[in-house]
């Protein structure tokens, strides 16, 4: 069997291969999103566009197909770049100073109010820099923990039951793993209030605590979020530990810089990186301070991220980075597994499992405009990419254990089953 670094035969990774995709394969129409949505997701959905809205460090552009979310007075600039882009700037009557850089990216902070997108236009016009390569330069995206991006419909979490306890004959999936999630961090009772799935299944830190509350016991949109995926996690592999790391606010709001932030805190013995979260850029191109941290993760570790909710097939980063493991999330059906309806899809896309997930969650309550309140003691079923990522990292850390293998080479195995559907990638059950 081979090391952790070693190379592995096809026949191996074939063989390998059928702990991660559990289910046939094949080519399936993609379900068209029903018009109007159901009425607990659209009431969900009004309620984080209220939340965004009253967020004064979020700008939208809106123009269609392009849409982004970034934070205003703000430009990242690789450094390269960034002494002529500031130049640049101030003869064209724009005032910047520099601001704090992160993963190979200059901020530059304008000290008023600035249609960056068209900013970024400019600079990226060839006719700018006659004789000289275009900077690369973009605004500072907003991020968002799925499922709600962009108006896609998502959904709220719903009440639950306890989980029944983890199975001990598989404590030894995962075992000796360590899978990085960064998320809206972790509730500061999950491990007590969890004892069998989540005690003692990672080192509680201050900082990696979820505020989860808007007030009192009322949740925030996404509060809990990262409480979620870790029971995901540790039920795709009950033996692996989990570290989880705050890149997102409750509400499931943050930025490039802040999940880059994330990500340096992370335990060195993390292997599996966890991003249930994305955002669109501005043309569609990649992330530049995103690709920046990835790329000086170790070549034997895993990322492995959301493709998203919005039902299209634009590109969502970090998913669509070529070093990363994309998961799309398909639905259960009486006829048997289709597309989920929301789920992002593409040729971009790794792999795709079920969306739909019933883990460990928070005590709160979750007020929707115009529905039932709805109160959570622990529990919850939700839907989403977010979710089939989180079981896709805890099965490549099961193939981990169960091959001697990397994570990098644990992703070979599980990426060499058919696609399941050209648009999803291997099916992972």
């Amino acid at each position: 069997m081979p090391g952790p670094t070693g190379r592995l035969s096809r026949r191996r990774i074939l063989a390998l291969s059928a702990l991660a995709a559990a289910v046939p394969f094949g080519v399936v129409p993609r379900p068209t999103p029903a018009v109007g949505g159901d009425t607990d997701a659209n009431a969900y959905q009004k309620a984080f566009e209220a939340a965004l809205a009253a967020d004064q460090n979020v700008r939208r552009y809106t123009v269609p197909g392009r849409e982004i979310l970034y934070r205003p007075r703000q430009l990242l600039a690789a450094d390269i770049d960034a002494k002529r882009v500031a130049t640049w700037l101030r003869n064209h009557d724009y005032p910047v100073t520099v601001g704090a850089g992160f993963a190979g990216v200059t901020r530059l902070l304008f000290d008023r109010e600035t249609d960056i997108p068209g900013v970024v236009g400019k600079l990226r016009d060839p006719r700018q820099w006659p004789g000289q390569p275009v900077p690369a330069v973009q605004p500072h995206h907003v991020l968002i923990g799925l499922g709600n991006i962009m108006g896609n419909p998502g959904t709220p979490p719903r009440v639950a039951p306890a989980l029944p306890p983890p199975d001990p004959t598989r404590f030894g999936e995962g075992a000796g793993v360590t899978v990085g999630i960064c998320d809206t961090g972790i509730w500061q009772q999950a491990g007590s209030y969890h004892p069998q799935w989540l005690g003692g299944a990672y080192l509680p830190q201050l900082d990696d605590e979820d505020p989860l509350y808007v007030h009192t016991d009322v949740l925030a949109m996404q509060g809990g979020h990262g409480t979620f995926v870790a029971g995901v996690v540790r039920q795709a592999a009950p033996g692996v530990r989990v570290d989880p790391e705050q890149a997102l606010d409750p509400t499931g709001v943050g930025d490039e810089a802040t999940v880059v932030a994330a990500l340096s805190r992370l335990a060195p013995q993390v292997s599996v990186f966890n991003l249930s979260l994305g955002g669109y850029t501005l043309d569609d191109q990649p992330s530049l301070p995103l690709a920046n941290a990835l790329a000086v993760l170790p070549t034997t570790s895993a990322v492995v991220a959301a493709a998203g909710n919005a039902g299209t097939s634009r590109p969502l980063w970090p998913a669509a980075l070529d070093r990363v493991l994309a998961v799309a999330a398909v639905s259960q059906t009486s006829g048997g597994l289709v597309p989920a309806a929301d789920s992002c899809f593409g040729p971009w896309v790794d792999a795709c499992a079920l969306g739909e997930r019933h883990s460990t969650y928070v005590e709160g309550q979750l007020p929707l405009p115009g529905r039932p309140v709805r109160l959570f003691h622990g529990f919850a079923i939700w839907a989403g990419t977010s979710f089939a990522t989180a079981h896709v990292s805890g099965r490549l850390a099961a193939l981990m254990t169960a091959g001697g293998l990397s994570a990098d080479a644990a992703r070979t195995t599980l990426l060499a089953a058919p696609r399941w559907h050209p648009d999803y990638g291997v099916l992972v059950g």
